[in-house]
């Protein structure tokens, strides 16, 4: 084929690269800044111009066939040093430009993130910022996204990684429930509480840890149960504001929005043990691995890790 005759489909062959990502015409159509319409119209002409069927095309789902694989293995390489060429040459002159879509846990993006955003867009007026806040794992590559911030021990090896800051579990229950129920003073006497339980892997399990007289490191896991389990921490927040059991938090989230650092109503239960391998050890800055950073993903991930520089020092 030759180049004037392939010109014309380069838009329809970067579309069907999309939808091999996103499993999804509504989705694709949305990133593209085009209908939902148009794009299976498209995708229906580049069929009739190849000559075979790229796309399976389900009431529930949208797939690939073999031979729509086969073009989007051979051409996403291609387009993503296309992308990454465009970006760099855009960069080298004027300032920091262009979209950037990040995805943050529910909690972290209400309480720390949202302030952070507003500063960052004053200062770069000519970047815009889509902010996604989910609890969901995102992938990023799949879902169009340039950056994650999340809270964990191990990020990605396929993913550059900024820490942000440093971040710990902390175990707390209300004054009144401690008065009602009375204060463990070791892990084992939780099962004897209600806990408030945070979805998750570890959700009935919680392990704790201290150093001992003898300089060696003591470990108690305790199986916890109580009435409410949520994926969210400002909901465990408000229920152990309410007085129904003790749970764990990040201490990001212990005293609510924005970064007041007043006195948390909240009392910190065991003291003395750390809980374990729980919401993760740091905040990271995350992105799939690429050549070339974006400018404006740089002046974001820079802005974030002086705003989140001194961690969230919880007062509890």
């Amino acid at each position: 084929m030759s180049t004037d005759q392939l010109s014309p489909l380069i838009a329809d062959l970067h579309l069907l690269t999309v939808l091999a990502a996103t499993r999804s015409f509504t989705e694709a159509a949305r990133r593209l800044g085009v209908s939902k319409a148009s794009a299976s119209m498209r995708i229906s002409e580049l069929e009739r111009s190849a000559g075979v069927t790229l796309v399976r095309r389900t009431t529930r789902s949208v797939g690939l066939t073999e031979a729509g694989q086969h073009m989007v293995n051979e051409m996403q390489p291609a387009f993503a040093r296309i992308s990454e060429s465009y970006t760099g040459a855009r960069d080298l002159v004027g300032t920091p430009r262009g979209l950037i879509r990040v995805t943050a846990p529910v909690a972290l993006g209400r309480q720390h993130l949202a302030p952070c955003v507003a500063t960052f867009l004053q200062q770069f007026p000519e970047i815009q910022i889509e902010l996604q806040l989910t609890d969901r794992f995102v992938n990023l590559a799949n879902e169009g996204f340039d950056l994650a911030i999340r809270h964990t021990s191990t990020p990605p090896e396929t993913h550059v990684a900024w820490t942000l800051c440093e971040t710990h579990s902390v175990l707390l229950a209300s004054p009144q429930y401690l008065k009602r129920r009375g204060v463990p003073g070791h892990p084992s006497e939780l099962t004897s509480h209600d806990c408030l339980l945070y979805l998750g892997s570890h959700a009935g399990n919680w392990t704790f840890a201290r150093n001992s007289k003898r300089k060696t490191v003591e470990r108690v896991g305790v199986s916890i149960s109580g009435s409410l389990r949520a994926n969210n921490s400002e909901v465990l927040r408000d229920a152990l504001l309410a007085g129904l059991g003790i749970g764990l938090l990040p201490d990001f989230s212990i005293h609510g929005s924005g970064h007041d650092k007043k006195q948390s109503p909240l009392v910190r239960v065991l003291p003395d043990w750390q809980v374990q391998g729980f919401f993760g050890e740091r905040i990271y800055a995350l992105r799939p691995w690429s050549a070339q950073v974006p400018k404006a993903v740089q002046c974001f991930v820079a802005h974030l890790r002086e705003s989140f520089a001194g961690g969230f020092a919880a007062k509890v």
